[in-house]
């Protein structure tokens, strides 16, 4: 088995995600510091804290200049100082990663909880009439039975590129092994089969909440999702269950870091002390739905007050390392996908190099057991080869898809939809896995089938194989409209890889 640790996984994401979604050049530095203002690097699931900032800024006269990024890539940039000089507070859900990695606490000077939103599990009514749950009772082993048992699936984000869906991961490892301190590898060993049986009814996943809830809302066979029940209160049609056996929580702590002076730590100071404020705090858990942390403010309506145990967390950075290689490798359902790939004249030369560079760093990325399609087409569909990633012998898949990769030659026109459709094909029903397809072209459609075609095929499907998304990658000079059309028909997403691609396809796999 390939061991994938957490610091190689934030290494990857951070760099290549923060290429491929890199914001236009300005004239002026973005980062650079202005009195009263403080920059501060938060985690993506604050965006919705807008009117709280406008509150702060009120009482206080200070500007909270945010930047949206995943939990992971932030402790990432933390951890290798690409944080010193450029920000003033770092803002996460949560400081549990970072105390995992003391290179990156050690850039913390101070952290101050701010609101609280635990794990949770959204179900349709309708599921808990049938299952029979009184919601305040429910526990992890009752939700792990029901998936045992046929009667529960469910979607949740990726635990290596998402801090609510690591976090599932640790509520479950925690609740099902039954753990009373720091999670081990040993509770993890003894969790594993429990596990297994668990992430059978995982049917969806994802590298964002956002594209997970609207996943959700299209597909309407799933029966529940697991996220921070600050997003799934959002949804209008689920009960919310906190689990009866334990929980694991965000805090959302307002960090002061090392590397700011005494003006910007001050600064940090006054807004935590107005966000921590009677009023602030009730405008914070009515406009988001979070747990205020002062006691004499009380939830928002609908979240009830109980109190449920905190599920223990990784001890340790190898702890956490060996919970998510056991989830990539072993614990969930594999990957099939389809890598639809340009090939036609205009990919000759950098393009195509570029290509190959990216699915050659790619195929360090590959889990065990999945299976890779490589659909290179020009005119039509020029070859399809498909290897998978045997865990007896994970190399031998790998350099299969290396060996073909450096055999792709740019020739012909551009048959993007006859290319899709054969796709379809060769998927099927998609079987027991994460079934996707990926397109990468540089150009509009000029051979084969037309839009037209495609969505009347497409419109055809039924079953398993209408449910298979495309994630088309915007590059040289393909048609955004003509791509989005193609991620809103599947329920796929585009990704931008004109910046990178390396970074285009690393992104994407938060969704395979």
């Amino acid at each position: 088995m390939r061991r994938r640790t957490l610091t190689a996984l934030l290494a990857a994401t951070a760099a290549l995600l923060s290429a491929c979604t890199a914001a236009p050049e300005r004239d002026e530095d973005p980062h650079a510091a202005e009195p009263g203002t403080l920059r501060v690097l938060a985690s993506s699931e604050l965006s919705d804290m807008t009117p709280v900032f406008e509150r702060v800024e009120k009482d206080t006269g200070v500007t909270l200049r945010p930047t949206y990024i995943g939990t992971l890539d932030a402790v990432d940039m933390l951890a290798t100082g690409k944080t010193d000089g450029r920000y003033d507070a770092v803002w996460l859900s949560s400081n549990d990663y970072l105390r995992l990695r003391p290179e990156a606490a050690a850039k913390v000077v101070s952290e101050t909880p701010v609101m609280s939103s635990p794990v949770a599990v959204g179900v349709r009514p309708a599921t808990v009439e049938k299952l029979g749950w009184t919601p305040d009772d429910v526990t992890w082993a009752q939700v792990e039975r029901a998936v045992r048992d046929g009667r529960l699936t469910y979607g949740m984000t990726d635990p290596a590129r998402s801090n609510s869906g690591f976090s599932t991961l640790v509520a479950v490892a925690s609740a099902l092994s039954g753990a009373q301190s720091a999670l081990t590898d040993a509770d993890v060993a003894k969790a594993a089969p429990r596990m297994k049986d668990f992430f059978r009814g995982q049917e969806l996943t994802s590298g964002s909440s956002g594209w997970l809830a609207g996943a959700y809302a299209r597909r309407g066979d799933v029966d529940a999702l697991l996220n921070y029940e600050s997003v799934l209160e959002g949804f209008k049609n689920l009960t919310v269950i906190r689990p009866k056996d334990g929980v694991v929580t965000a805090d959302y702590p307002l960090s002061s870091l090392a590397s700011t002076g005494p003006a910007a730590r001050e600064d940090v100071r006054r807004v935590t002390e107005a966000l921590r404020t009677d009023a602030v705090q009730r405008l914070i858990t009515d406009h988001t739905h979070r747990r205020p942390v002062v006691a004499s403010v009380p939830p928002a309506a609908g979240l009830d007050t109980d109190r449920r145990r905190e599920l223990p967390f990784p001890g340790s950075r190898s702890v956490a390392d060996g919970l998510l290689d056991a989830y990539e490798n072993e614990l969930r359902r594999p990957s099939r996908t389809v890598y639809v790939l340009d090939t036609s004249g205009s990919m000759e030369g950098d393009r195509l190099d570029r290509l190959k560079q990216a699915l050659t760093g790619l195929t360090s990325d590959f889990r065990d057991r999945e299976e890779v399609t490589l659909m290179p087409f020009g005119s039509a569909v020029k070859s399809v080869r498909t290897h998978v990633v045997r865990p007896e012998d994970p190399q031998a898949g790998l350099s299969a898809i290396r060996a073909d990769t450096a055999r792709l030659t740019a020739e012909g026109e551009t048959a993007i939809y006859t290319s899709l459709r054969t796709a379809y094909d060769h998927l099927g029903d998609g079987g027991d896995a994460f079934t996707s397809v990926v397109l990468m072209t540089d150009g509009e459609n000029t051979a084969g089938d037309g839009p037209a075609d495609f969505t009347s095929f497409h419109r055809g499907l039924t079953g398993e194989r209408r449910d298979i998304p495309v994630f088309p990658i915007l590059f040289g000079d393909s048609d955004r409209t003509e791509l989005e059309g193609i991620a809103e028909l599947t329920g796929g997403r585009l990704f931008d890889g004109r910046g990178s691609l390396d970074g285009a396809f690393e992104e994407i796999r938060g969704y395979q």
